[in-house]
C-alpha cells in the first residue's frame, strides 16, 4: 500500500486489506483527512461504507473502489 502522503491507485487499493484507515481513504479521494473526518462526524451521505470498529473508523475498501470507479467513469 502506498504511504498516506501519496494518492493510492485503484489497483493499490484493490490489492490492500478489506478496510483502510480514514487517512488512506482521504488520500484516494483527494481530500484532507480532517475534511473526511468532518463529513463522517456530521453524518454527511458518503458513497462508500464507514465502519466504527471499537474506537476507530475504517472505510470498506471495496465500497471506496466502487465509488471511485463510478466517479472516474462519469468524468470521461
Amino acid at each position: 500500500m502506498s504511504s498516506p502522503a501519496t494518492r493510492p491507485t485503484l489497483a493499490e487499493l484493490a490489492a490492500g486489506p478489506p478496510t483502510i484507515d480514514v487517512e488512506t481513504a482521504a488520500g484516494a479521494l483527494g481530500v484532507s483527512r480532517s475534511a473526511l473526518y468532518e463529513a463522517i462526524r456530521c453524518n454527511d451521505p458518503l458513497p462508500f461504507r464507514v465502519l466504527h470498529v471499537r474506537r476507530r473508523l475504517r472505510v470498506v475498501t471495496a465500497s471506496l473502489i466502487a465509488a471511485l470507479d463510478t466517479t472516474a467513469a462519469g468524468a470521461e
